[in-house]
């Protein structure tokens, strides 16, 4: 039986229920790079978040697959094979990390902590 977490009740308004489902210091960035880069192994996702510990990555990893956003592919090959990918529901939360990483780099720009980048139209 999975542990209950703190959302397993009906939350208040849908926004607490969202935010619980994506609370974690690198989940959003895992689904993002997921998104933007498609299935990878952990190394390359590990790779892509500097300052996050093997330990962590893989908590954040399981709460995710337990949450359905993504499936983990184990392949019998020595060395040992895991594969990391989206499934059909963490896709629909792919619009939202878009807008969040645009409104993050506008964000950026505004304070001068990044240069202003040419966007696509």
């Amino acid at each position: 039986m999975p542990k209950r977490r703190k959302y397993d009740e009906a939350p208040p308004c849908a926004i607490v229920a969202t935010l619980n489902l994506i609370n974690g210091r690198w989940k959003g960035v895992v689904l993002y790079y997921l998104l933007t880069k498609g299935t990878m192994r952990f190394n390359e996702l590990q790779r892509h978040l500097p300052g996050c510990t093997p330990r962590l990555l893989v908590k954040q990893l399981r709460e995710l697959e337990e949450d359905a956003f993504i499936t983990r592919t184990v392949y019998a090959v020595v060395p040992p094979k895991v594969e990391y990918a989206l499934t059909d529901e963490g896709r629909t939360i792919g619009p939202i990390l878009l807008q969040l990483n645009e409104w993050g780099a506008g964000w950026l720009e505004r304070r001068g902590l990044r240069q202003k980048t040419a966007r696509a139209a």
